[in-house]
């Protein structure tokens, strides 16, 4: 953690302060895209009453050119991103020229900052919070990593923390606790050359761990502390939030992929058939009957079309549970060594596709040594029920960022988070997206 303080040299803000406006709940179509090593989901949605999220159309396609979250090849890209968000734009009839998107890549980091700013006992005013948090993502900038998240977490006047809103009050010195996430330049560059081939242009990317908190966790849960682990294909995206708002993100580069790659590879069989296997008949814990139990493997690149063994389910599952204990030990490394686990990571809840596994969520409490639950994204009006589970999980927490709903970076409701933080943190945040997407 980095405490800046002493007189900031910083020019006059500007009249009537633009920069703090509120962010507005949106009120037409808008599209998010969710980019993955394993698919890319296009949502096009619609807040319906100013208060929930419609789906107006739906794009499921598997991923093509992605790796680890990251763009490896334009061209397969490009075409399942096309492929997509027209499947989408089709179904809501109407066209995108722009979308929000999930942000797997770039090796995102999380940094805190304690600021301080000279106020010389007189009231607080808005551009003095303007003046601290540009002094907080100047100093927070560094050469080759973009900004993609500049998050105030609270105030202090003075030796009062906790403060909600300081405009107004006296003291000697204003302090801000401020969350800074950001990613390669490079990879981001590449996201947007990728978009523009598709004829898109990238409105904000939001990084996965802060996506999949806003799908999963309730409002208690990110009020009083939780840790989501969000377990996709090529990654495993992990975020800590406390009273309301993400304070750390970081992910590791093992998903269920890598699972579906050990079986393949001990099984001599295709990738396919690996993945089918995990699905149907996948386990963390093994049973006397996985013994007996004899599972049809087709035999890769066998001289006979049909040629299959059969191998038992024990087997299967002791290919499986090394590669899940290897990804729920670095996920307890990254908890620990995040300094943060009082605050957070007293409840895990885990989500994605790859936590779907029978005995994972058992298996996890055991490494971890905390309570954990399996989390689902609310039901989405307009998603097909067989769409509804944890693989939804980053497409959910996307567009309910995108629409405005989601409370000011996941914070509350947005009516809770009104009568409980005055507003002037989420007119901050929205001006701080704007400004770094």
């Amino acid at each position: 953690m980095t405490a800046l303080s002493g007189r900031l040299s910083l020019p006059e803000p500007r009249e009537a302060e633009p920069a703090l406006r509120w962010r507005a709940v949106r009120s037409g179509p808008f599209g998010v895209l969710d980019i993955g090593s394993t698919k890319v989901v296009a949502l096009i949605g619609r807040v319906s009453g100013g208060e929930t999220v419609s789906v107006l159309g739906l794009g499921w396609k598997r991923a093509q050119g992605v790796k680890a979250g990251a763009i490896v090849d334009l061209d397969a890209a490009d075409k399942v991103i096309r492929s997509a968000v027209g499947e989408a734009e089709n179904k809501a009839e109407h066209h995108l020229e722009h979308v929000t998107v999930t942000l797997a890549c770039g090796s995102p980091e999380s940094r805190l900052f304690n600021l301080q700013w000279p106020i010389g006992g007189r009231a607080v005013t808005p551009g003095d919070i303007h003046r601290l948090i540009e002094e907080g993502t100047r100093r927070a900038a560094t050469e080759g990593r973009h900004i993609v998240h500049t998050l105030p977490l609270g105030f202090s006047l003075d030796e009062t923390e906790g403060v909600i809103d300081p405009s107004g009050l006296c003291c000697e010195t204003l302090g801000l606790k401020l969350h800074v996430i950001d990613v390669a330049s490079s990879a981001l560059r590449n996201l947007r050359q990728t978009l523009a081939r598709a004829d898109l242009a990238l409105e904000a990317a939001v990084v996965a761990p802060l996506a999949a908190g806003l799908g999963v966790l309730t409002p208690d849960e990110r009020e009083l502390g939780a840790t989501v682990v969000d377990m996709g294909g090529g990654i495993t995206a992990i975020g800590i939030f406390i009273e309301g708002q993400i304070i750390h993100a970081t992910q590791i580069p093992i998903g269920g992929q890598h699972v579906t790659n050990d079986i393949a590879r001990l099984l001599s069989t295709s990738l396919d058939t690996a993945e089918r296997l995990k699905t149907l008949y996948g386990n963390v814990e093994a049973s006397p009957d996985d013994e007996r139990e004899m599972l049809p493997v087709t035999v890769s690149g066998d001289d006979e079309p049909f040629a299959f063994e059969r191998v038992p389910r024990r087997h299967l599952i002791e290919i499986i549970r090394p590669r899940l204990e290897e990804t729920l030990e670095l996920i307890k490394d990254r908890l620990d060594a995040s300094g943060l686990t009082r605050d957070g990571a007293s409840r895990v809840v885990l989500t994605g596709g790859a936590c779907q596994l029978p005995g994972l969520r058992e298996l996890a409490a055991r490494i971890l040594g905390r309570p954990v639950r399996l989390g689902r994204p609310m039901p989405l009006p307009g998603v097909p029920e067989e769409n509804q589970g944890p693989g939804l999980a980053v497409a959910a927490g996307l567009l309910l960022w995108a629409s405005g709903l989601d409370g000011g970076a996941g914070r509350l409701g947005r009516e809770e988070f009104g009568r409980r933080r005055g507003g002037l943190i989420r007119r901050l945040v929205g001006a701080l997206r704007e400004r770094f997407a």
